[in-house]
């Protein structure tokens, strides 16, 4: 795992020769890909979303979609209908965008609730249904959404349900100083992040590479007292004074994949509580409903997860 030519070291040093100053937003993604989790985006127009998902699908040589989210987006426009042909007289499968192993799903709550429940089924079941069938989506499959926390003007807040089944939220910010001259320079120097073939951004990771990896992340140790320290974090947020709802059996869950991927990209077969602390907030805090008044005292979710791990006795090691 820690060896120079592992897969996840190649994706790790591809995204990083061409997203400037996104280590923290590579590895949470990297985290999602390896347990077969989804990730939601959250972040200011500009900062390399929909262009880290973009090279993260070219370097493992999958297949991407895209879908704009719009508040006229219909669920057949997520995930494809049945088209009658007349010459043939006979009904044939026009797939939808979700039928990729990379779906790109840009501005999600941008679409009214009834076409994002379109995802829940392909996400959480890695299969659709349409007009009563069922069809398989290619695996691996992940979701990555992308929402703007900026503009609330014609949006739609994603419902509970749906938050429940994204791993982990990866928030984006403006890049550091010496980043983003970084990226001017490379601007200068003619790189063009809408040229992926002339960046000479290629596939460094294999299908059954991907696969044999995500199985590795499942074996890593996970000992029985790590195991009550994740269910003690979880139990926590459901007993805060601040939380109206607090972390669901999924996120429990998501919690211990997540911390053992966490242990994998550090080139470890057993998990520890820095790992589970490293990837907490990432895993829970979009899965908590915070108390109004608790909101207007100016906690956050992140606050919250944070005060719980400061609460919560980690094992020794």
């Amino acid at each position: 795992m820690d060896d120079a030519s592992s897969p996840e070291r190649r994706l790790s040093e591809g995204l990083a020769r061409v997203v400037v100053g996104a280590d923290r937003i590579s590895f949470l993604l990297t985290v999602a890909l390896l347990a077969g989790g989804h990730a939601l985006i959250e972040g200011v127009p500009g900062t390399a979303k929909t262009l880290t998902v973009r090279v993260l699908a070219r370097l493992l040589g999958v297949t991407y979609g895209r879908i704009q989210f719009t508040p006229d987006l219909m669920p057949s426009d997520v995930v494809g209908t049945t088209v009658f042909d007349q010459r043939s007289a006979t009904f044939s499968l026009r797939r939808g965008p979700v039928f990729a192993n990379i779906l790109l799903a840009d501005e999600i709550n941008r679409t009214p609730p009834k076409t994002q429940a379109a995802l829940l089924e392909a996400m959480e079941e890695r299969h659709v249904t349409i007009d009563g069938t069922t069809y398989a989506l290619p695996l691996p499959f992940l979701v990555c959404a992308t929402q703007n926390p900026v503009e609330f003007e014609g949006t739609y807040p994603l419902p509970e349900a749906q938050l429940d089944r994204f791993l982990v939220r990866v928030r984006t910010g403006y890049p550091s100083p010496a980043d983003e001259r970084a990226l001017i320079a490379r601007a200068v120097g003619g790189f063009d992040a809408r040229d992926l073939d002339a960046a000479g951004v290629e596939a460094v990771v294999g299908l059954d590479e991907l696969i044999a990896a995500q199985r590795a992340v499942r074996a890593v140790h996970v000992a029985e007292s790590l195991q009550g320290y994740l269910y003690d974090i979880v139990a926590a947020t459901r007993t805060s004074a601040d939380v109206a709802l607090g972390a669901s059996p999924r996120a429990a869950l998501g919690l211990l994949v997540a911390s053992q991927a966490a242990a994998f990209l550090d080139g470890r077969a057993f998990a520890t509580p820095d790992d589970v602390k490293d990837v907490a907030a990432p895993v829970l805090a979009h899965r908590l409903i915070v108390r109004p008044e608790a909101e207007l005292d100016g906690t956050s979710a992140d606050d919250i997860v944070a005060h719980v791990l400061a609460s919560v006795s980690a094992p020794e090691t």
